[in-house]
């Protein structure tokens, strides 16, 4: 027992240097909070964050044209008051045709 703890001390003593840059290496690129994983993990989520912005300030960009456009001209704004929200002036009529029901139907028959 004695023989086999000297053995290793031996193999301590020997590769001492060797034992600790190892070790170091594994705290540093693996079991820090700061290691090469969490960097390579951090420069994932800052690449997708940043196309991210990228989509956020091309849907500003195009949001803040519409928005000049309906502010410069009003018949834009009853463009959209008549598309999406169905409104109509006093002497006239609206009629929605949506090709929702057909494919309903069309779907109902064939089986």
């Amino acid at each position: 027992m004695a023989n086999k703890i000297g053995k290793i001390w031996d193999f301590i003593g020997h590769y001492k240097y060797l034992i600790v840059v190892v070790i170091g290496i594994a705290v540093v690129g693996v079991l820090d909070e700061n290691s090469f994983i969490q960097r390579v993990k951090y420069e994932m989520q800052i690449s997708d964050l940043k196309e991210e912005i990228a989509k956020y300030d091309k849907t500003f960009q195009s949001d803040s044209r519409r928005l000049k456009e309906l502010r410069n001209n009003p018949k834009e704004i009853e463009k959209i008051a008549r598309e999406q929200y169905f409104m109509k002036a006093d002497d006239e009529d609206i009629f929605v045709l949506s090709s929702d029901m057909q494919q309903t139907e069309n779907h109902e028959t064939a089986q």
